[in-house]
């Protein structure tokens, strides 16, 4: 594949301060979601979308590359495509958050000022606690004229029921989310009302919601998918053999009330 070019990205603050649009033609900010792992998740409209743009913006990793949305969607880069990595901090300090929102903006601001279309590439679905929300809105700020278009993706957790080859949810059952897990009462007020508990990202608080599902003998209802969508994808069904296993970041779990594995093998 011929690489796309990478454009130099400029975070001077006092950009932002200059950042209204006053051509009478704008670009169109697209946020698209790429799905989270499997190319051929990506969307038919997202698809064309991303081809059909001249500039192409995707979040930096921690050591300053494209990132997994870049990984994921590369192969669909046009040659002539300008390239952007944005150095969004990874962080929950509100500060920090908020500057790297809005120099992503500023860097964007002059690509949409002079009629180009952006498409900001997300992981997963765009909607789905995507960075792409803040950095619209801090876009939408700027310059209300400016035409923002979300395209939705696949999101891990229904791509991880797929792999697991499970309805996500049936009937009745609710459905609870934490995308981020800091104390246990968390996860038992969730078990407390919801059929269908998601524990995004749960790799760091494994051995706690290991124990906290002993305890309420849910060891057997519990799922789960590393690296959905990516050649390094594992399933297990039941976590009765993990209790000192350590998933990777990059890890979803789904614990299901009526979920029964004993049908299902140890890892799938």
């Amino acid at each position: 594949m011929t690489p796309v070019s990478f454009a130099s990205v400029d975070f001077d603050p006092e950009a932002r301060r200059g950042a209204v649009l006053d051509a009478p033609t704008l670009g169109t900010l697209y946020g698209i979601g790429v799905g989270p792992g499997d190319p051929e998740w990506i969307t038919v409209k997202g698809l064309r979308l991303l081809q059909s743009v001249q500039v192409v913006a995707v979040p930096q990793n921690r050591q300053g590359e494209p990132g997994l949305a870049f990984a994921i969607a590369q192969q669909y880069l046009r040659p002539h495509q300008t390239l952007i990595t944005l150095n969004l901090p990874f962080t929950t300090n509100p500060a920090q958050l908020g500057t790297g929102w809005g120099q992503s903006m500023t860097t964007l601001m002059p690509h949409l000022r002079t009629g180009r279309n952006v498409a900001f590439l997300a992981e997963g679905d765009i909607s789905f606690y995507s960075t792409f929300s803040h950095v619209a809105r801090s876009a939408q700020q700027c310059e209300p004229r400016l035409t923002i278009e979300s395209v939705p993706g696949v999101c891990a957790p229904l791509a991880a029921a797929s792999a697991l080859n499970i309805p996500l949810s049936l009937w009745h059952e609710k459905v609870a989310i934490l995308p981020a897990l800091y104390e246990v009462s968390e996860l038992d007020h969730a078990l407390d009302w919801a059929e269908v508990v998601i524990l995004m990202k749960v790799g760091s608080v494994f051995d706690q919601v290991w124990n906290c599902l002993r305890i309420r003998n849910l060891l057997d209802h519990a799922c789960l998918v590393e690296w959905v969508g990516w050649p390094q994808q594992k399933t297990w069904v039941g976590w009765q053999d993990l209790k000192d296993y350590k998933p990777p970041y990059f890890s979803v779990a789904i614990i299901k009330r009526e979920l029964d594995s004993a049908s299902f093998p140890r890892n799938i």
